[in-house]
């Protein structure tokens, strides 16, 4: 490994190049690190492409866009995660890149192994960003863990599928780009990861709402295989009874026949040949239309035999998820409950949905999951345990909030860096002065963090 620093600056070598990153003492942070070619131009609606290698030294201290989207600012996320514009970024089709954070130790250590942990943000599928003011990687690296956040295609431009692109592909699938990008991303690091001093056979993805809707797609996928480590599913992980939607490849087509119809367009020339926002503006009446067909979002994975070879729960009574330590939970306010009966005693179908995920595993005799329950009420409003709500305290970004924090908030955030972190390393987030967290084989065993 190449390294050396030039003031603020470090520079390491990867596969395709060098490049430079902004050094914070401790750790080292690479931004805007191509995963993939921008998926533009004859790019759009296709698979992610190999980057070319680069000549010279890549600048990797500026962050790239996100993925094309539109606002994202509905309570409680606006006040809590977006109200600081410094946090904002560009919406672009160009959005491929990961943002990875590297301690400065595993840098330095020619023979460094660190635990990688690729983060997928959540937002339905439809927007979301990697560089939330809720994520950071600082506190992961001070623990020895190598942490990267990955942009992936959203909604229209992530998930469209139409028999003209499913013959261009040679009649075998097309869409599930956004969920293609992911896999990408986490060959890319399975590639780099000796460049970044870290361990190829120890990567972990996690990821929440969406994320782990695409954590347990990646989990669920024969395209993965050997490359996954671990994985943690935080709302949106589930068996039985959860978000999961099964959407075979040949509805989805119709949908995008249903596009392309409405739009007047005549072939794919001419798709292909429209602006970024003519797309945009067409998705909305688009998905008026197709909204109460599905009965719910339809721009997610399809079952295409090729990324997903059945519906998840499916896969999972067939023993094909792959075999690997899991950890998986929700909040107490959670995405069916935050918008009323915030006060009562109504529990989420995603807590029971992570009980029988864990049920499950030992029924297929592997070790059962992880499970936790979240009902810190947070501090300054009556929104409670929402959805989302855990994630500033296990990336460690408290003070990026306006709620007037307590002590005790600061400990419990602290504690759940704690046990990610020890999973993210081992598949088992007990250690050195933490409270016993047993695998989950019923509702007893269910951690919770208040």
């Amino acid at each position: 490994m190449f390294v050396m620093e030039k003031g603020e600056i470090m520079i390491i070598r990867t596969v395709y190049g060098e490049m430079r990153g902004v050094d914070h003492g401790e750790y080292v942070e690479f931004r805007r690190v191509p995963y993939a070619k921008p998926p533009v131009g004859e790019l759009r609606f296709k698979a992610p492409v190999r980057p070319d290698a680069w000549e010279g030294v890549l600048d990797a201290t500026e962050y790239a866009p996100k993925a094309f989207q539109e606002g994202n600012n509905g309570a409680p996320w606006g006040k809590d995660f977006y109200a600081d514009p410094s946090f904002d970024r560009v919406p672009s089709e160009d959005c491929l890149y990961l943002n990875i954070w590297v301690p400065k130790s595993a840098l330095e250590d020619p023979d460094a192994s660190c635990p990688i942990a690729m983060w997928i943000h959540g937002g339905a599928f439809m927007g979301g960003y990697a560089t939330e003011s809720e994520f950071d990687g600082a506190a992961y690296t001070k623990r020895g863990v190598i942490l990267a956040s990955v942009e992936y295609r959203c909604n229209i431009f992530g998930f469209f599928a139409h028999p003209w692109l499913t013959a261009e592909n040679g009649g075998k699938t097309s869409g599930s780009y956004g969920s293609l990008d992911q896999i990408a991303a986490l060959e890319w690091l399975y590639e780099n990861a000796k460049c970044l001093g870290g361990d190829p056979e120890n990567i972990t993805v996690f990821g929440q709402s969406a994320g782990a809707m695409s954590t347990q797609t990646l989990i669920s996928s024969d395209l993965t295989r050997g490359k996954i480590a671990k994985a943690i599913l935080q709302s949106g992980g589930s068996y039985g009874q959860g978000l999961h939607r099964k959407l075979p490849l040949a509805q989805q087509e119709q949908f995008g026949e249903m596009f392309t119809e409405m739009n007047g367009i005549t072939s794919l020339e001419q798709l292909r040949a429209m602006s970024t926002e003519e797309i945009a503006a067409a998705m909305g009446p688009w998905m008026e239309k197709v909204f109460p067909i599905f009965k719910g979002l339809f721009l997610i994975p399809l079952v295409d035999g090729i990324l997903l070879k059945d519906g998840y729960y499916e896969l999972m009574d067939q023993g094909k998820i792959h075999d690997i330590p899991y950890m998986l939970g929700a909040t107490e306010n959670d995405i069916d409950v935050q918008e009323e009966n915030r006060t009562n005693d109504k529990v989420t179908f995603l807590l029971p949905g992570s009980i029988d995920f864990s049920k499950k595993l030992a029924e297929l005799g592997r070790k059962p999951a992880y499970v936790y329950y979240f009902t810190r009420k947070l501090p300054g409003d009556g929104w409670g345990a929402y959805h989302s709500s855990e994630l500033m305290y296990m990336f460690g970004t408290l003070d990026r909030c306006w709620r007037p924090w307590e002590e005790h908030d600061y400990e419990l955030s602290e504690r759940m860096i704690d046990y990610w972190c020890n999973f993210i390393r081992t598949g088992d987030p007990n250690g050195e002065g933490l409270p016993e967290w047993r695998p989950c084989t019923g509702e007893g065993d269910v951690i919770e963090f208040n």
